[in-house]
């Protein structure tokens, strides 16, 4: 029998199967992309660095999505806060996947690519350099967890209005899309800091 023209694994083929299980579940393994490919554990193997590859090609398959050329809008406010909403939309796709990434170290040269990006924005802006990686972590902080709360249901307090009516009156009064609100309220303190951190620096 003649080789498939189409080989069962590859990387991309990898990345996909392990995206659609974390999306599934939360997570993945290596004999379950294997199961799904059709194909033996050992030979996922080959084309990856172990889970800890597969990780790093997750992440930056996530972060594909994110429209770098953010950052190159002018202002820098105008472009820290766009890279915002892109970075929110893309990991927003696949909120499953944010524990996973978060919590190992990034090693993606494309993502650290995005990084150098980001604190070379800032450094031009005019920022402290001791003071970016907290900057930069702080937003990744508001990005994620509100990447997260869209997928959390929109009711998430289920309320007695006898027991809590000043709880239940401000659920009713915020209205729909609370996540969204809620995470321009978060950017928009985040980018007042900022431009008071810079302003302070450049004094």
């Amino acid at each position: 029998m003649g080789r498939p023209r189409t080989p069962l694994l590859d990387r991309e083929r990898i990345t996909t199967t392990a995206l659609q299980l974390i999306d599934e579940s939360g997570d993945f393994s290596v004999p379950q992309i294997a199961r799904r490919l059709g194909a033996q554990t050992g030979s996922v193997y080959h084309h990856v660095d172990g889970r800890d590859g597969i990780v790093e090609l997750l992440r930056e398959r996530v972060a594909s999505a994110i429209e770098a050329t953010t950052l190159d809008l002018e202002p820098w406010d105008a472009a820290v806060e766009a890279w915002a909403r892109s970075y929110r939309a893309a990991f927003a796709a696949h909120p499953r996947a944010i524990p996973l990434l978060m919590t190992s170290p990034v090693r993606a040269p494309r993502v650290l690519d995005q990084y150098e990006r980001a604190v070379t924005r800032l450094l031009d802006a005019g920022f402290e350099p001791a003071g970016i990686m907290a900057l930069i972590t702080a937003l990744e902080n508001l990005v994620l967890g509100s990447a997260l709360d869209l997928a959390a249901p929109e009711t998430m307090w289920v309320t007695d209005r006898a027991a809590t009516p000043r709880l239940a009156a401000a659920l009713a009064a915020v209205g729909d899309h609370r996540a969204d609100r809620a995470f321009e309220v978060g950017l928009t303190a985040f980018m007042n800091h900022a431009r008071t951190l810079r302003g302070t620096h450049a004094c």
